[in-house]
């Protein structure tokens, strides 16, 4: 009798482990499914909104950019990332406004942004002194990564070049009824891309509407207001993309960003890089801007260089080293 209900109980046993895998299967299918139909139709999505034109131009830039690329991963557990923000018109050559090195490490649920202000008076590499965001419009992300490394230290191991088109993209797609944000004064300007016109007060801003709240600069802080406003957006989109609208939203996400985006990160690592985050949320990100208030200065240089924010190199350095370990 007693080996008979032992019997009963593995087979009950068996039988559960049986469903539960069923179970666990199904729920894998359905993930994978799920994101590979997100992911896709984001991707869909977004390439009907670009022009042939467009895309010919990126996908040429792609490859000159990411074959040019040296970064090396140097096996710390850190991931860093060169974010560069273009602004690229008719007939003229690219350029950057917003230069970031952003670094994130999953063990540690740890992530940090540095923003290096656009007129920091550098040293790039076999073209003398200059305004570091001359060597994004002189030699693209590889010059500009050679440029952090020898002025700051830092290898870099990733390059990301998102247009301001895929900017919107990416807020119009995580909150697609806008992203709240408190706009600290009333802001108008206007020129050939367009017009930036908000007012005070916390409020939902459009894709469109919170890129001219980042790049606003015509009041009294100047580039400084655009380098704060921008890390606060950076902040923002990292709350609205571990919630859990922002996590279902993920995979329509990347691929919705793809057509705008030139990195040399794979969609693997990208997608590695994102579940990482999503299981192991960072509670801050923890920012610093380049240079700081108490190491600047003002100098004019010859033209066509012009106002520069000088600064004591090696104490930038050993304050980037301090805040990236």
């Amino acid at each position: 009798m007693a080996p008979s209900r032992a019997l009963r109980r593995r087979k009950r046993r068996k039988r559960k482990r049986k469903l539960l895998v069923a179970l666990l299967m199904i729920m894998t299918l359905t993930v994978a499914g799920y994101t590979a139909v997100e992911y896709i139709n984001g991707k869909q999505n977004a390439e009907g909104k670009s022009s042939a034109n467009a895309e010919d131009t990126l996908e040429k830039e792609k490859s000159e950019y990411a074959k040019e690329w040296n970064g090396t991963d140097n096996g710390d557990g850190k991931t860093n990332v060169l974010l560069l923000g273009s602004d690229q018109r008719e007939n003229e050559e690219a350029r950057t406004d917003t230069i970031m090195i952003a670094q994130y490490e999953p063990g540690e649920q740890s992530a940090k942004l540095v923003s290096l202000m656009r007129d920091t008076y550098v040293k790039i590499p076999g073209h003398g002194y200059n305004k570091i965001n001359a060597a994004f419009a002189i030699g693209g992300p590889e010059l500009m990564r050679k440029t952090i490394k020898e002025n700051f230290g830092v290898e870099m191991e990733y390059f990301a070049v998102v247009d301001f088109d895929g900017f919107t993209e990416i807020v119009d797609t995580i909150a697609p009824n806008g992203l709240e944000i408190d706009v600290e004064k009333d802001m108008y300007y206007q020129d050939s891309t367009g017009i930036i016109d908000l007012e005070e007060g916390t409020q939902k801003l459009s894709g469109k509407e919170l890129l001219g709240y980042a790049r606003f600069r015509k009041d009294q802080e100047g580039d400084y207001g655009r380098v704060r406003r921008q890390q606060q957006v950076i902040s923002r989109l990292k709350e609205e993309l571990i919630s859990l609208n922002g996590v279902l939203k993920a995979p329509r996400l990347i691929g919705t960003v793809q057509p705008y985006m030139d990195m040399n990160i794979g969609t693997g690592k990208t997608l590695s890089l994102g579940k990482d985050f999503l299981l192991n949320p960072v509670e801050d990100i923890e920012k610093l801007r380049i240079p700081t208030d108490e190491n600047v200065w003002n100098e004019r240089k010859e033209y066509p260089i012009g106002l520069v924010l000088a600064h004591d190199e090696e104490k930038t350095k050993e304050t980037i080293q301090e805040f990236l370990k």
